[in-house]
């Protein structure tokens, strides 16, 4: 056999080899990550739920989603563990001191971003024309046979 055979099968073999070593390197930070976690720790699932864990098991993790409401989930369900700045200002709507700038508050009403009644108002309706605009074919828009 020539080399030319043989080099689409040797681009598909490495090719599968990169894919398989990619995803073994996610697997392994993803297990390191779990074993980031301890009691008190907050997390969010693969479902996108946020909890604190409470206790952890071999393969499970006791969560409690809400106070005093306690659920049992695999370990492989915990999709990120969170710092406790990053879970606080997602849960609970902490808000970090230096995320608050001084852009202008949206007010709840419109009133404070009408102006003054004093201006002019404008009057957007058709006015009507003046008489020595008719059409020179007698004819007006909308009619059949109206340019």
């Amino acid at each position: 056999m020539n080399l030319v055979t043989l080099l689409p099968f040797i681009v598909l073999i490495g090719a599968m080899f990169l894919m398989t070593r990619s995803a073994k390197k996610k697997q392994q930070q993803a297990a390191q990550m779990r074993d980031q976690m301890t009691p008190g720790t907050g997390i969010r699932t693969i479902g996108g739920m946020y909890a604190t864990v409470k206790e952890l098991g071999e393969d499970t993790v006791t969560l409690e989603v809400a106070p005093g409401v306690h659920a049992i989930y695999a370990k492989m369900a915990v999709a990120a563990v969170l710092d406790d700045a990053e879970y606080n200002r997602i849960v609970h709507g902490a808000e970090n001191p230096a995320d608050h700038d001084d852009s202008p508050v949206v007010p709840d009403d419109i009133s404070s971003l009408t102006k003054d009644e004093t201006e002019p108002k404008l009057d957007l309706g058709k006015k009507d024309a003046p008489e020595g605009d008719e059409p020179k074919d007698g004819k007006a828009d909308g009619e059949a046979g109206a340019k």
